[in-house]
């Protein structure tokens, strides 16, 4: 990274911070000692994590435990007060690439999607599959073909009853619709099938290799997805014969989040940040996510020796990956009277995309992209991303909330959320690329849940730009006396002043709608 774009930047940061009082300590000075040396140094030692183990940092394996223990170190070294909350999570890992063969009629070997997801076959593991090596007759289980004119005409192995005549011993072919893979592998397990193929509906947009999950590690036979075409064709082959192997762990584990509060600040206004901590089993994660872990670690170091007027909280999710298992396991083990001391969360995951855009989330669907807007207060979180950004004259891009990361739990209990991405497996616009360089018509980070997204996956001059918003935002609201989005208390306290205030004059005091936090 060239020292004069980060002598450039800590010197555009300090416009942006309110001037604090004349107790607390210079928070455009605060800002400018994040550099990314320090971050880096974090990044490092996730990938010497990753290195001893494996590979990779994913939820349940050694690698993510490493990973929480430094992260926790740091953050007591730092002064804050740490909590390792543990929660149980259906794990999954492929340990080889599978094999699908039709034996007899017309051998025919199935092109595998490998376990790395870094290409699509004809047929792909399904997620929580059991493991075995089986060769046994194919039996059709309620078949629906040609196909129902719309999706879900198909029952298939939704019921019992359609196993009513199967062989004990077979292998189940199944076809998408109505219930969920879940409930078909289940009801085939429970028949007696020594594996099941479940293959794609057949009605346009519902006929690649279905990559699909069960849910859950209810099931011990193989399961695998198959596209409509190769699951037509097995269908109408009388007593077709093949060969399955999978070779998986599919289980409960344990892992945990690692939750840091300050020991400063009113306790009843807290500003949360996170990151999810957790890789994909196949790569060691650097820039998805180690790249908004490293960020806010190193941030929360600089921040943990001073007394903010409100209290700091920095989140580290563990299984996000399998669908923001962390984060939503902690929102929901929050009381009502906790969650309402959260006044706003900061989300940061993937924040140095090598063919980076600078995206800020839409508070308010300003954008007009079509997802919802956030609670009351979101479109302030975005505003004060987007000054950082226009104080520095560097361009910046909207990004709708869509789920997809571990705002999406505070978001839904109405907390106030915003925070900064620069780009998974989308591809780069060419309006993109002049605001930001790199290449229009690629991937933002083509490395994206693969073992390549390591130590060199991560661009400096996007990690510097976002850790100066980071510390921005960091010191702003870690000062603040005006939160973002509505605040129950004040309106409380207006209250119960105007009832003090009429107590015995026979008038009544009228409070308004007051909007939770």
């Amino acid at each position: 990274m060239r020292a004069g774009v980060a002598t450039a930047a800590a010197a555009l940061m300090l416009p942006l911070l309110q001037a604090p009082a004349s107790a607390d300590p210079d928070p455009g000075q605060v800002a400018r000692s994040i550099a990314v040396a320090g971050i880096k140094k974090h990044l490092q030692k996730l990938q010497d994590i990753a290195t001893a183990n494996g590979g990779t940092r994913a939820a349940g394996t050694p690698g993510f435990t490493a990973s929480r223990d430094y992260v926790a170190a740091q953050l007591k070294k730092a002064g804050y007060e740490v909590t390792v909350q543990p929660f149980e999570f259906p794990y999954f890992q492929e340990n080889a690439t599978a094999v699908l063969q039709r034996v007899s009629p017309s051998p025919r070997t199935y092109t595998p999607t490998p376990p790395d997801g870094s290409a699509v076959g004809d047929f792909a593991t399904m997620t929580y599959s059991g493991s075995g090596d089986v060769t046994a007759t194919v039996r059709n289980v309620d078949l629906t073909l040609p196909p129902g004119p719309t999706a879900n005409s198909s029952t298939s192995g939704c019921e019992a009853s359609d196993f009513a005549s199967f062989t004990a011993g077979d292998i189940a072919l199944l076809q998408r619709g109505t219930c969920s893979f879940q409930v078909k592998a289940e009801n085939a397990q429970a028949a007696g099938a020594a594996g099941a193929i479940i293959f794609n509906e057949g009605q346009p947009g519902r006929t690649e290799t279905l990559q699909g999950t069960l849910g859950a590690p209810t099931v011990t036979i193989p399961v695998v997805g198959l596209s409509f075409a190769a699951g037509e064709e097995l269908a109408g082959m009388t007593g077709a014969v093949v060969h399955v192997k999978t070779d998986t762990i599919s289980e409960t584990r344990t892992t945990q989040n690692v939750i840091a509060d300050s020991k400063w600040g009113d306790p009843d206004k807290v500003v949360q940040f996170g990151a999810h901590l957790d890789s994909v089993p196949a790569g060691p994660g650097i820039n998805d996510n180690g790249s908004g872990s490293a960020t806010i670690l190193e941030i929360a170091a600089k921040l943990g020796k001073i007394p903010t007027r409100n209290k700091l909280r920095f989140s580290f999710w563990s299984a996000e990956e399998l669908g923001l298992l962390g984060s939503e396991h902690y929102v929901s083990s929050l009381s009502p009277a906790e969650l309402a001391k959260i006044k706003l969360y900061l989300n940061f995951d993937m924040v140095a995309s090598p063919n980076y855009a600078l995206m800020i989330y839409d508070g308010d669907d300003s954008d007009a992209q079509g997802a919802p807007a956030g609670p009351a207060g979101s479109d302030e979180i975005e505003k004060l991303f987007a000054k950082y950004f226009d104080t520095l004259r560097q361009g910046h891009v909207g990004t709708d909330f869509d789920g997809r990361s571990d705002y999406g739990p505070f978001i839904d209990a109405g907390v106030p959320a915003g925070g900064l991405f620069t780009g998974a497996e989308g591809v780069k616009t060419p309006e993109e690329a002049a605001l930001f360089g790199g290449t229009a018509g690629e991937a933002y980070d083509s490395c994206y849940h693969q073992a390549c997204d390591g130590i060199n996956n991560i661009n400096d001059k996007a990690l510097l730009l976002n850790a100066g918003a980071i510390a921005t935002a960091a010191v702003v609201y870690g000062f603040s006396r005006d939160l973002p989005g509505p605040d129950t208390r004040a309106a409380t306290a207006r209250a119960a002043t105007a009832r003090t205030a009429n107590a015995g004059t026979g008038a009544t005091a009228h409070a308004g709608p007051q909007t939770a936090a």
